[in-house]
């Protein structure tokens, strides 16, 4: 009988396992560079435009139609942003500010209206009303965009401060996020508020309200950069030059309005200064913004 006995010696194990760890960090290494990189490339893809578009506010004309994806302004020019003030940028930017607040304001208001009486009221057709919903969200915006003007049209708006409002107060995105968070509250926090006496109204506005505060800031950013960057704008204030916002007029300066050319320049100097306002409101709560996205995906 032959017995096998194993005579490594406490050393070599040692060695062995050391070498196996330095295999296994080596790997690990190379994954994250892997990973590391092609993270790397997509993020220099999804910023280069912006780069571009920064840059070629400083370009002359000529050198930004000859020389568009150069990082390098030849020579370095301040032009458009002069020419800008010339422009109705201010009253642009007036307009959609406006109309912006006003809509995010009443867009919040109606979706966590919307959304908590799906979500807690019990009434026949509920069931139905929630898969229109579901249905609406479907739908393209684009697709709505001549509906929306016929209806405008008939009510004997179009044209006016009140187009641009009314099509955009409700959401249905917006309903659905807040109805999924509120299905995440305890029902026993309404409960206890309906035992003190409080009716559905004030137990939504005191109790519930206050503990959907990132899902109610999640449709607030949304709302504020659906309605600043609203495409549906070119078709109702289309005639009424006082009523443009930036969606409108900053598009209409690549028609040659301040001269023969392509004018991207300018252009791109109110492109950026168009983008300012969302990207600080996208900055200042994107953790609430994160929190209320993964919220209204966890339960259906």
């Amino acid at each position: 009988m032959t017995v096998t006995t194993n005579t490594t010696t406490p050393t070599a194990r040692r060695q062995l396992s050391e070498r196996d760890g330095a295999v296994g960090k080596g790997t690990s290494r190379v994954r994250k560079l892997i990973v590391y990189g092609v993270l790397g490339i997509f993020a220099v893809v999804y910023v280069y435009p912006f780069i571009i578009q920064l840059v070629t506010a400083f370009k002359t004309n000529t050198d930004a139609v000859n020389n568009p994806l150069r990082i390098i302004p030849n020579p370095f020019d301040t032009d458009a942003w002069a020419r800008l003030r010339e422009t109705d940028f201010p009253l642009w930017f007036l307009n959609s500010v406006v109309v912006t607040l006003t809509v995010t304001l009443f867009r919040v208001m109606f979706a966590s209206m919307a959304g908590y009486a799906l979500a807690r009221l019990h009434y026949r057709g509920r069931d139905a009303v929630f898969t229109g919903l579901l249905a609406v969200m479907a739908v393209p915006g684009i697709v709505l965009l001549i509906p929306k003007f016929l209806v405008l049209n008939d009510l004997n708006i179009y044209d006016t401060y009140l187009a641009l409002i009314l099509p955009l107060v409700v959401d249905a995105g917006g309903v659905f996020i807040m109805r999924q968070f509120f299905l995440q509250i305890p029902i026993s926090v309404e409960e206890a508020a309906r035992i003190d006496g409080a009716g559905p109204f004030r137990t939504f506005s005191y109790i519930v309200v206050p503990m959907a505060k990132p899902a109610l800031i999640t449709v607030t950013i949304l709302s504020f950069q659906g309605s600043w960057n609203e495409l549906g704008h070119f078709i109702v204030a289309a005639q009424d030059p006082k009523l443009y916002t930036l969606t409108r007029g900053v598009a209409g300066l690549t028609s040659g309005q301040l001269g023969s050319g392509s004018q991207f320049p300018i252009t791109m100097a109110a492109g950026l200064l168009m983008t300012i306002p969302t990207a600080l409101v996208f900055v200042l709560f994107q953790r609430y913004f994160t929190q209320g996205a993964n919220a209204g995906a966890e339960k259906g």
